[in-house]
């Protein structure tokens, strides 16, 4: 009989069989033996493993709004282009922490910032229950300095310390020293920015300006822009602010953590230039991610989210009608730049004539 008349045949009869059971009466196996040489052609290659392992992924989605941005987005994408169950699930640092450590659940955790959990995570890494897959942003210093963009428009050399140095007599109004705007005293920023004005040799140039609250802060930030006043000023990223007012970062000093570390002191008696330290914001997962959904995890090893990008996100999030969810959505829909490479795809979407 021909090769191909034998395929017709076996596929007529595989077709008119009932499903197989664990063991037929007989005791025989139901299944139609072919020889050696049409093994490979007519039997069906084994189902490839799901990306995402055989449970349901849970991802924590925290209470602040980045966070909660990111387990949003991630969610859509592991769905749409891996197909994976996932579920959110509400948590925050402590709490997410230690679940992880002690159940292996949420699954996922995509913003954890770490050192504010340093015992319960070294606890779970020596557990063996957790892995960093990467970090949550494409830059790990979240703090710095920062001057508008119409006042280095004016003054080029504004983003360096001799340049603040160079003009800050200019930014003053009415004989007034001009302000550096700083983060509220309770806050540990406060001392920190006082000392590091010291280091630069700023202290005696720029009055210090101590809000009672975040609200003051951004008030007082936003006057100064409405005015097109030249300040200097304290902040921290990703946060809308940044993306609502054109800004420019201060160029620090390289970190020195001997330098930092006497800066948080309150007698720091010589404190020296540097940058604000890093911070290990990042991805965490659990064990059984990086065994039963490998792929999942690699995902999670790209997933870098540009702080410009977060920045503009939280900004659409303070419009009229916006939702953590409308917010991800439109970020699915419209930065496939962004998010494709995370799931190993290029950039941009094949053209038609490609």
């Amino acid at each position: 009989m021909p090769n191909w008349l034998r395929h017709v045949v076996v596929a007529l009869v595989l077709a008119s069989m009932p499903p197989a059971t664990a063991q037929e009466a007989d005791g025989e196996s139901s299944i139609v033996e072919l020889d050696a040489s049409d093994g490979a052609e007519a039997g069906e290659a084994p189902a490839p493993p799901t990306p995402c392992g055989t449970q349901q992924l849970s991802i924590a989605r925290m209470g602040w709004p980045s966070a909660a941005l990111l387990a949003e987005i991630h969610e859509r994408v592991l769905t749409a282009q891996y197909q994976c169950n996932v579920v959110l699930q509400e948590g925050d640092l402590a709490a997410t922490g230690s679940s992880m450590g002690a159940s292996g659940q949420p699954g996922v955790a995509p913003e954890l910032w770490v050192a504010r959990i340093a015992d319960i995570w070294n606890a779970a890494m020596q557990g063996q229950q957790v892995r960093q897959a990467g970090v949550s942003y494409d830059e790990p210093v979240f703090e710095g300095w920062f001057v508008p963009d119409y006042a280095v428009e004016r003054w080029p050399d504004l983003t360096t310390i001799e340049g603040l140095k160079a003009h800050a007599a200019e930014f003053a109004e009415d004989g007034e020293k001009p302000r550096f705007i700083s983060c509220p005293l309770d806050w540990g920023c406060a001392l920190v920015n006082r000392n590091l004005l010291r280091a630069y040799e700023l202290d005696g140039l720029f009055e210090v300006v101590a809000p009672a609250n975040r609200f003051e802060m951004d008030t007082l930030i936003a006057e100064a822009v409405g005015r097109q006043q030249p300040i200097l000023f304290y902040y921290w990223r990703p946060n809308a602010i940044l993306s609502q007012f054109a800004f420019q970062p201060v160029t620090l000093a390289g970190y020195d953590a001997d330098a930092f570390a006497c800066l948080g002191r309150a007698i720091c008696p010589s404190p020296q230039p540097t940058g604000f330290a890093p911070d290990p914001v990042i991805v965490a997962l659990a064990e059984w991610v990086y065994v039963n959904a490998p792929q999942v995890a690699t995902y999670f090893g790209r997933a870098r989210m540009p702080f410009a990008e977060m920045n503009q996100m939280l900004q659409q999030l303070g419009e009229t009608g916006e939702t953590v969810e409308s917010v991800a959505d439109r970020f699915v829909a419209e930065r496939g730049e962004i998010w494709r490479p995370w799931v190993g795809l290029p950039p941009e979407e094949p053209s038609a004539q490609d």
